[in-house]
């Protein structure tokens, strides 16, 4: 049992205290301490084994009053141990001060620290263990530089001395300087081979840095093979661990970070990695409250940023983007540069994506691109952006680039062949057929869109044959085959012949009859209305006929299928029924500028020229004048009124002229 004595004043006798039996009251140990005039190196060692206890209000009192105005006066000549008292409660108030996350507070824990390092320095100036806390307590406050100069002032007089060699490499590290950190390090432990175990986890701190890996994991397992619950070592274990990036390493990675937690659960990088697993098994509540805790612990700018853009993805991933937004831009805020932690970035220009923010969206995914100038997902989302903001030509560089960089992508290459569709076909082609390839080699289902857009890419090539074939591909399996196959059943042949029942049904209920299911998903009505189209240009009118009346049967209201038969009709010469197939579209939309077009030109067709004037006219009007097709069938009435074969009337015809010049310029 380790007891220390108090001498008793005008007697041989002591007073004998037990160090693990301190009272809980310091004041009881303060008054022997104080009426029996004790040295102060008593004082020291009961103040630093309360500390040892936790028992740290107790500590403070003693050494407070250890250093008071009246002890100052009464031990005038003890210089040293006055000094190690001061000293003693400079490094309690950095300490308070570096861990403080409430800024008020810190600053007046700093303040306490400079105050009693000050009255240590007019004890005397040139103490060592005064300059070294003065330059931890400089360190603490960020103070890097003024640091340096602290610790140089105490190895120019002493070069071995251990804690200033430490504390001059922990300077060195905040500067990036790794291998002068590295090697100051080394030294402490040459000096003093009996260094605690913290000063091996600096090496391997140093080690990982300049990465010297294997190294950096024996420094690491060293330090807790001297202190078995050393918490910063068993993270940067459980961080090399989850870095192999296999599960066997991620296991034994996070059962490090948990036994780290279990030892300190304020530990704020432990905190974070735990809320980046619970964040990837989707316990979205343990994330927040990890991070949250890991914010109330740290004021350190970097693990903040990690903390803040932890709770960001949370909140992104469950879709409340207006929180995911918030937390994205103070993970930044508490940090200098995106090369720092560029994820925040990425975060932040998704939710930016899309809420419409583009021009900051922009910003975001270009300074990703600044880290990672090769990321195909940034180029991707450049690409996208630039679409929005019509910058087509920049678009298509960043898709091109996305492709070239990663080949096997075929997302990039749909995407590219979106953009080239407008501006080269034959590219956007070669872009489509590119990523169908990628999809069938991956062994992934090609969407029917994709294929469609192949066959539709086809058709305007007038390469008839290879639009079938993908288009045929995209329908798979269906009633289709039924009606457009090699053996068609006699009454559908007799329904494909006829245009002019087109509103008999009869034919699919029969089908339905023979076992067949007409079923017609919504996915596919777009390329069996392509299909009908091609069998149009086939001229296999039959087979394009009652493909229009399937997509009419299950979706009435597809206004399209009704204007093709229009047109089918009229190539019969039909009009008509023409005009009655246009009226049943403009009953689903009396506002459809194709169908108004449509009626129009039938409408001139049958020489009724006052109604057509206002068809065309509603056709125009219903696109407030956007719309060219209308333009131009306007402007064409005008021409034909003009030229009119019946008695003409100079002045009339000229007017008819210059509005019919007119409708064509514009």
């Amino acid at each position: 049992m380790a007891c220390v004595y108090i001498p008793v004043q005008n007697s041989e006798e002591e007073v004998r205290v037990a160090l693990d039996q301190l009272p809980r009251d310091a004041s009881d140990i303060l008054d022997i301490l104080k009426a029996e005039q004790a040295p102060l190196d008593l004082w020291l060692i009961i103040a630093r084994e309360y500390f040892k206890q936790g028992k740290v209000e107790q500590f403070r009192q003693i050494l407070e009053e250890g250093s008071s105005p009246e002890i100052d006066e009464y031990y005038a000549d003890v210089r040293y141990e006055r000094i190690a008292i001061l000293n003693a409660l400079g490094a309690y108030y950095s300490y308070l001060g570096k861990i403080e996350t409430r800024q008020r507070e810190k600053e007046e824990h700093f303040i306490l620290a400079t105050q009693y390092y000050n009255k240590a320095s007019r004890i005397d100036m040139h103490e060592p263990s005064t300059w070294v806390g003065k330059g931890q307590l400089l360190l603490a406050k960020g103070e890097v530089e003024q640091a340096f100069s602290a610790f140089k002032i105490v190895l120019e007089g002493d070069r071995d001395n251990v804690p200033a060699l430490l504390g001059q490499a922990c300077v060195e590290f905040n500067r990036g300087r790794y291998a002068d950190s590295l090697e100051l390090y080394k030294r402490a432990l040459q000096v003093y081979p009996n260094c605690p175990g913290a000063v091996r986890l600096g090496i391997g701190l140093c080690r990982y840095k300049l990465g010297q890996f294997q190294k950096a994991r024996q420094a690491f397992q060293r330090v807790l093979e001297l202190d078995l619950e050393n918490v910063e070592a068993l993270v940067a274990l459980a961080i090399m661990d989850l870095q192999a990036n296999d599960a066997a390493g991620i296991q034994k990675g996070m059962d490090k970070m948990r036994r780290a937690f279990e030892i300190y659960p304020y530990c704020a990088m432990a905190l974070n990695y735990l809320a980046n697993h619970f964040f990837f098994t989707g316990q979205h509540f343990l994330v927040e409250q990890l991070t949250e805790t890991a914010l109330a612990v740290t004021n350190h700018g970097p693990t903040k940023s990690h903390s803040f853009y932890n709770l960001a993805r949370s909140y992104h991933s469950k879709g409340d983007f207006e929180k995911a937004g918030f937390y994205y831009m103070a993970s930044i805020k508490e940090i200098n540069k995106p090369q720092e932690f560029v994820f925040p970035y990425y975060g932040l220009g998704q939710v930016k994506l899309k809420s419409g923010d583009f021009r900051t969206a922009l910003s975001n995914f270009e300074k990703v691109l600044e880290v990672y100038p090769d990321n195909c997902e940034t180029l991707k989302a450049l690409g996208h952006i630039y679409v929005q903001l019509g910058q087509v030509d920049k678009a298509q560089e960043f898709m091109r680039k996305a492709t070239k960089i990663d080949p096997r992508d075929a997302q990039a290459f749909l995407d590219l062949a979106e953009l080239l569709i407008s501006s080269d076909t034959g590219a956007a082609l070669d872009a489509f057929k590119t990523a169908r390839n990628l999809l069938e080699k991956g062994g992934q289902a090609v969407p029917v869109e994709v294929l469609n857009n192949i066959g539709v890419l086809h058709f305007e090539r007038e390469e008839l044959e290879l639009a079938l074939e993908s288009f045929s591909k995209a329908l798979g399996d269906g009633v289709w085959l039924a009606l457009t196959g090699n053996k068609p059943k006699p009454y559908v042949i007799e329904a494909s012949a006829s245009i002019l029942d087109y509103k008999d049904m009869q034919v699919f209920h029969r089908l339905e009859e023979d076992g067949l299911a007409v079923e017609l998903p919504w996915n596919k009505v777009t390329v069996v209305f392509n299909l009908a189209r091609l069998h149009e240009q086939l001229h296999n009118t039959g087979i394009a006929n009652i493909l229009y009346r399937l997509i009419l049967f299950k979706y009435p209201d597809y206004i399209d299928a009704y204007l093709r038969l229009a047109a089918i009709a009229k190539a019969r010469n039909n009009l008509q029924l023409s005009i009655e197939l246009v009226n049943e579209a403009l009953k689903v939309n009396d506002k459809c500028p194709n169908a108004l077009s449509m009626l129009g030109d039938l409408e001139l067709k049958n020489d009724d020229w006052v109604k057509a004037k206002e068809t065309l006219r509603s056709a125009s009007d219903a696109t407030d004048g956007k719309d060219s097709y209308a333009i131009l069938s306007l402007g064409n009435w005008n021409y034909f009124a003009a030229i009119r074969n019946e008695k003409r009337n100079p002045k009339l015809e000229a007017t008819h002229l210059e509005k019919a010049k007119e409708l064509y310029t514009r």
